[in-house]
């Protein structure tokens, strides 16, 4: 009898264990401390030659850690609307330490990356062929490096794009607005954006002149996450046994239905609240109440797109929800003098307002987005301005 009384203690007892143990197995796991990231990248073109140089830059925050790097390659890979298959790449990656001369054949050798320093490269990469300017859209550099330290050896990956063509902005009296239900719509067309854009600089230039007083700039959420570099490959996620556990209870179209897609969430925000969501959201779906599990994991729970999820290239990459949408929606309507907003909206008339700014109207925007305007294929219409009809 006391045995009975003591289970229900016993039990919270031990999966508070349980969820301290997963927690402290995750933050302890071995990784390198290493992070790479992009400078500036220039195009110089001729009709028959494009050359991309671009900075790769690698840096160790941890003050003691000392990882050395010693492998670096970049691949490219060509995005457009025709055959490339008789186009020549060349590719070069030229190291840049500040602490020792490059070799003259460019060599990458061994270098340590000691802590709280960096190190770079140029990637050099030449495209020779016809017709370019009317047959390349963009160009994706797969960065492939190793990690090698206290850890072990890892193998890191990282792509970048690199806009080859940029379409002209909108002629405003050219525009083609679609009547919605008291608003008129316009699916504003970008290039396909990346990490080396500044989001600023993307709506000054396809969207500035469009806009009047009053007009509403949305903002799609996976766009805005690439922009901001929350992509990552899948062969840089190391799923979990709970991982390969729970994902198989998810609906075969979710992306937290494979082992890396709910990885990838755990890595966001810890097994232990992932484990409790999943736990809480089964008894809830028990007395009727669905969509426990996403509301107690969190909003990137629903945000992660898995492959497939996006346009090309990303379609190889898991994409995260964007990072603190609020503060972008008030700096970009402060900086355009318009409402501005982050959506996330599909075929199926769902409409979820991430963020909006001061004074920017939900319920138009629901009315006005339901239809889905800007597209989930590849229309490349991240941009999609609402206009109150008067």
């Amino acid at each position: 009898m006391k045995f009975l009384q003591s289970l229900p203690l016993l039990l919270a007892l031990g999966l508070g264990l349980l969820l301290l143990w997963l927690e402290a197995r995750h933050r302890l796991r071995p990784k390198s401390p290493l992070e790479l990231s992009f400078g500036p990248w220039n195009l110089a073109r001729n009709p028959s030659c494009y050359r991309i140089d671009g900075l790769v830059c690698i840096g160790n925050p941890h003050a003691q850690m000392e990882v050395f790097v010693p492998e670096l390659r970049a691949k490219p890979c060509l995005l457009g609307s025709n055959s490339l298959k008789d186009l020549k790449i060349s590719t070069e990656v030229i190291p840049l330490h500040g602490d020792e001369d490059s070799r003259p054949d460019n060599y990458w050798f061994a270098y340590i990356v000691k802590g709280l320093k960096k190190t770079q490269a140029r990637v050099s990469i030449c495209i020779e062929g016809d017709d370019l300017e009317q047959r390349l859209d963009s160009l994706w550099v797969d960065i492939h490096w190793v990690n090698y330290g206290p850890f072990g050896r890892l193998k890191r990956r990282q792509g970048v794009l690199v806009p080859l063509k940029h379409p002209a902005p909108l002629d405003p009296e050219a525009a083609k607005w679609r009547e919605g239900e008291n608003c008129s719509v316009l699916a504003v067309p970008t290039h396909l954006l990346g990490v080396l854009d500044n989001l600023e600089e993307v709506l000054h230039k396809y969207a500035s002149a469009i806009l009047k007083p009053g007009d509403i700039l949305t903002i799609a959420e996976s766009p805005l996450a690439v922009i901001q570099g929350r992509y990552h490959h899948p062969s840089q996620v190391e799923p979990s046994a709970l991982a390969r556990l729970l994902c198989r209870v998810f609906h075969p179209t979710s992306s937290l239905a494979t082992a890396c897609g709910l990885q990838s969430l755990i890595d966001l925000v810890g097994p232990a609240r992932v484990l409790m969501a999943w736990l809480l959201g089964a008894l809830l779906k028990v007395v009727g109440i669905k969509g426990g599990f996403y509301r107690l994991a969190g909003p990137q729970a629903r945000l992660i797109d898995d492959v497939t999820g996006s346009t090309p290239p990303y379609d190889q990459t898991i994409v995260l929800g964007p990072e603190n949408p609020k503060a972008v929606v008030d700096l970009m309507a402060a900086s355009l003098g318009n409402g501005v907003a982050v959506v996330d909206v599909n075929d199926l008339g769902r409409v979820k307002v991430l963020a909006a700014s001061t004074g920017c109207d939900l319920d138009l925007l629901e009315r006005a987005l339901r239809p889905n305007p800007a597209g989930n294929a590849n229309e490349r219409t991240p941009l999609v301005v609402v206009r109150p009809r008067s």
